[in-house]
């Protein structure tokens, strides 16, 4: 059986490989997804200058469960509306050595309806 942090030590080990790939710039940012057990975030990151442009979060968002697809959906609808309002149309999707399906997957469709192109 693998415990939590060797799965842990895994998806970091995923992500690092996915992030030799994809950067983000000032003209696409990287729409960067992380997911708990409670709760889901998503952050919009320039990594030319190494800063967030926009982030959102179940814990911003004060929802009452983190841990649901509905919740995804609602975070990648605002990480999407605060990132066109900031003038971002389009970015680069870092899962984050998750799996895409469930919670990523929900938050990816919900920012691509919501007006992000990636």
């Amino acid at each position: 059986m693998i415990t939590q942090t060797k799965r842990n030590e895994i998806r970091k080990r995923i992500h690092a490989r996915i992030r030799q790939k994809l950067a983000g710039t000032a003209e696409r940012p990287r729409l960067n997804v992380y997911r708990s057990l409670n709760h889901i975030y998503a952050q919009v990151i320039d990594d030319q200058k190494g800063e967030t442009l926009v982030s959102a979060s179940t814990l911003d968002l004060k929802l009452k469960t983190g841990g649901n697809v509905a919740a995804a959906r609602e975070i990648g609808k605002a990480v999407a509306e605060k990132a066109t309002a900031k003038g971002i149309q389009q970015v680069v999707f870092d899962r984050g050595g998750f799996l895409y399906h469930g919670r990523i997957k929900a938050l990816a469709d919900a920012a691509r309806e919501a007006g992000l192109k990636f």
